[in-house]
């Protein structure tokens, strides 16, 4: 038989089902099934974030507290670690510690507050003047690409507005009232963040235990690590962030008041506040002091103003961001525009705020289980061997307490053959007539010396119900042979 001959028998012996799969997969090249075991994980891992999203945008009331309670605790943890050393106890510390963050936080707000209303009373007239210079910069603007506009036009576009904004007056109500029901939430989620920051400052610790104890014995050493390097990174990210807000407030906050900006103070803090939202939020508050330069002192002042903060954007970007940042959380400018795009498409400026902190904190406990860190760990070494020890103290308790077992139920069996004879080989059974135990012969049965044979009165004897005398003769065999 040939190789084709053996080919066909073969063939022919596989089920039809066999063969078509076996040609499938044959004709289906090796990159295109790679391709498709990636895409449908990959779809599986897109799935559970979006409905991950979806559900924990319906708790964001209770989501957002808690993460702005996790990263004031990583910030205010060395002050709150300083009034442990003075013998506070912990809960006195932290709450001492939140009431200094709210006392800095009023008096910046009051400061803030008091320049407001002293800046705008000041500058109402230099705004008025800065109003009329624009219209006449629109207008000289227009006129030299041919567009004529005239103040009429300018009343009537007023007027247009102002009608637009009567007949929809319903609409701005309603909105008016989701605004005011935002603010609600946001009181309600910043007592909550409050209470809950003291908790985090006192019993941090016993928190992420509890959290840890729900993994698995063997892989607690090193999720306790990773989430320990995380929140590490976490803190060094919010300290160098605060710098770097600071240094961008000090910087634009100094040029407007040099270049005679109003509101120099306010647009410091407005930037200090932003600066919280990387890349994105110190160049929007700094397009805000641009505005007010513009406003107040002509075109040539915001022009230099813009100068000032592109300067003080190029030493956080060139200089801070590289040196600071890069050394204690290690991200890439790139990933942290990515973040932050996506942290606001999904969550708006909640989204921006949280996502590079968190992106951070993954960060860095992913480097801390791929590369196996906690194998040099000793803080992972110490509770692994204490995993272990719990582990042979659990196995010799549950041998003891199988043990126990054991001989309870021995005991509860004994217990039970003795309510019941019937049950226990020992003792004499229902209705038995031999006493095993003393080998005595059955009344029935007479010994001699050529053997054992049933009495002649046991019939009667067992119908009469046992009523008649019991006759036996028990002849033992030395009696015998003493009669011989």
């Amino acid at each position: 038989m040939n190789t084709v001959e053996k080919l066909e028998l073969m063939e022919e012996d596989v089920p039809p089902r066999m063969a078509e799969e076996q040609r499938i997969q044959e004709d289906v090249p090796w990159g295109i099934r790679i391709a498709a075991a990636w895409s449908w994980r990959v779809i599986i891992i897109l799935l559970f974030a979006g409905v991950m999203i979806w559900l924990l945008s319906h708790i964001s009331l209770l989501l957002i507290p808690l993460l702005v309670a996790a990263l004031l605790a990583t910030l205010l943890r060395p002050l709150q670690n300083v009034f442990v050393k003075w013998k506070f106890p912990r809960v006195v510390a932290a709450i001492t510690t939140l009431l200094v963050l709210i006392g800095f936080v009023a008096g910046l707000l009051y400061l803030v507050g008091q320049q407001l209303v002293t800046g705008f009373a000041e500058m109402a007239t230099q705004v008025q003047e800065g109003l009329f210079e624009l219209v006449t910069l629109a207008e000289d603007t227009a006129a030299r690409f041919g567009i004529e506009i005239s103040a009429d036009q300018i009343n009537q576009g007023l007027e247009e507005g102002l009608a637009y904004l009567q007949e929809n007056s319903d609409a701005i109500l309603g909105g008016a009232m989701a605004l005011g029901s935002t603010a609600g939430n946001l009181v309600v989620g910043l007592i909550l963040a409050l209470f809950t920051l003291i908790f985090f400052l006192a019993d941090g610790r016993k928190i992420w235990d509890f959290l840890v104890f729900f993994a698995p014995g063997k892989h607690r050493p090193a999720i306790h690590g990773a989430g320990r390097r995380g929140w590490t990174a976490l803190g060094s990210y919010m300290r160098v962030q605060v710098f770097v807000a600071g240094v961008d407030a000090v910087g634009i906050g100094v040029g407007a008041a040099l270049l005679g900006v109003p509101l120099a103070l306010p647009v410091a803090v407005l930037v200090f506040l932003g600066s919280f939202i990387p890349i994105v939020g110190a160049v929007v508050t700094g397009a805000v002091a641009v505005i007010l330069a513009l406003v107040a002192n002509g075109l040539g002042n915001a022009l230099l103003m813009v100068g000032v903060v592109l300067l003080v954007q190029q030493i956080e970007s060139n200089i801070l961001q590289p040196i600071v940042m890069g050394k204690a959380v290690r991200l890439h400018p790139l990933a942290v525009i990515l973040a932050v795009t996506a942290g606001t498409t999904l969550l708006g400026i909640v989204g921006a705020l949280f996502a590079v902190p968190v992106l951070a904190f993954i960060t860095r406990a992913a480097r801390y289980l791929v590369k196996e860190e906690w194998r040099s760990d000793p803080e992972a070494k110490a509770m692994e061997k204490l995993e272990k020890e719990e582990a042979v103290k659990r196995a010799a308790q549950k041998e003891v307490q199988e043990a126990e077992e054991q001989a309870s139920l021995a005991n509860i069996t004994r217990r039970f053959k003795q309510t019941i004879p019937g049950l226990d080989p020992e003792r004499r059974g229902f209705g038995r007539r031999v006493d095993a135990a003393e080998g005595q012969p059955n009344r029935t049965e007479t010994h001699t010396a050529a053997g054992t044979r049933p009495h002649p009165d046991a019939d009667s004897e067992d119908a009469g119900h046992g009523t008649a005398a019991q006759t036996r003769t028990d002849t033992h065999p030395d009696d015998e042979g003493k009669r011989e």
